[in-house]
């Protein structure tokens, strides 16, 4: 007689996000640049998967539209992005969507298998196929990007950051080693990484470009000027020279150990998540969004800086 595994039992999840945009991400196109902007500014550009997925179908758009040579990220309001969207009412962490990867859905499975076969999805799996479209993309960054945030950012080929710009990990505060797609120790020198994560500290624009993470710090009114004058000299260039160079730059960046680096610190990432849950029933350590920005105000007025 056959007796079902444990992995046969399915999870009844429901799903009570409310969104407060059915436009969760601008698409434009001028003079050969595509420019996808994040829309919810009520939120700090917070990433649900609503956005996710319309980021994946923008820049699906401008891979597909041959009079875009060039695609600048942006954010609307006051931040680039706060990170992923851990309380706002249109977190939509129980709700299916039609996916991009060949992961099956998440939404009623047991366990660890909930948050891993998401984020196989709509953070790992959707970072890298980000990074490896063949066009060239820049990253315009402002104000706070924070975890999720800094994903958006290093996926992109340039980043231009204006001098009120910071960048920030602080999940280790909730056990976790740092964000899914974790490009740290390639984005910066790994003794300046483990500072980054240990610390969770803000990283302002100015220590990012002294350390190799941003292209250019420009000042704030100056931020959009610069990023477009950077994206129409590159969209000058022959379309396969572009996409060839990109190949062989990131080719060089796997050869380094960035992508099967990257799948082990996945499987510690989620060990840390059902850690949590073992020891504290939250898998995120007892941390929601309003929790994570008290913590990050109180950080940054004890160092002086501006909330």
């Amino acid at each position: 007689m056959s007796v079902p595994s444990s992995d046969s039992e399915f999870v009844t999840r429901a799903d009570a996000s409310v969104y407060e945009t059915e436009q969760p991400v601008l698409y434009t196109v001028a003079d050969g640049i595509a420019t996808l902007t994040m829309n919810r500014p009520g939120f700090n550009n917070a990433q649900n998967s609503q956005m996710t997925y319309a980021l994946d179908a923008a820049l699906r758009r401008a891979v597909d539209d041959d009079a875009v040579k060039v695609i600048v990220l942006c954010g609307a309001g006051k931040h680039f992005s706060a990170g992923h969207d851990i309380g706002t009412p249109g977190r939509d962490i129980n709700k299916p969507f039609e996916r991009a990867h060949l992961w099956w859905d998440h939404t009623n499975k047991p366990g660890g298998e909930y948050l891993y076969a998401r984020e196989q999805e709509v953070y790992l799996g959707m970072c890298r196929r980000w990074r490896e479209l063949p066009k060239p993309t820049i990253a315009m960054v402002h104000g706070a990007c924070i975890a999720g945030g800094l994903m958006l950012a290093w996926v992109c080929d340039l980043i231009v950051a204006s001098d009120d710009a910071f960048f920030q990990d602080p999940v280790v505060r909730m056990g976790i080693p740092g964000v899914e797609y974790f490009a740290h120790p390639y984005e910066m020198n790994p003794r300046i990484a483990k500072e980054f994560l240990m610390c969770g500290d803000r990283m302002p624009a100015s220590r990012a470009y002294e350390v190799g993470m941003v292209n250019r710090v420009v000042p704030r009114d100056e931020l959009q000027a610069t990023t477009y004058a950077l994206a129409a000299k590159i969209a000058a260039q022959p379309r396969m020279g572009l996409a060839l160079t990109k190949q062989a730059i990131n080719h060089v960046e796997d050869l380094a150990g960035k992508r099967t680096a990257m799948d082990a610190v996945f499987a510690w990432h989620h060990f840390a998540h059902v850690h949590n849950e073992l020891l504290s029933g939250d898998k995120l350590g007892g941390y929601d969004a309003k929790a994570m920005a008290k913590a990050n105000k109180q950080a940054a007025a004890s160092e002086g800086e501006s909330a």
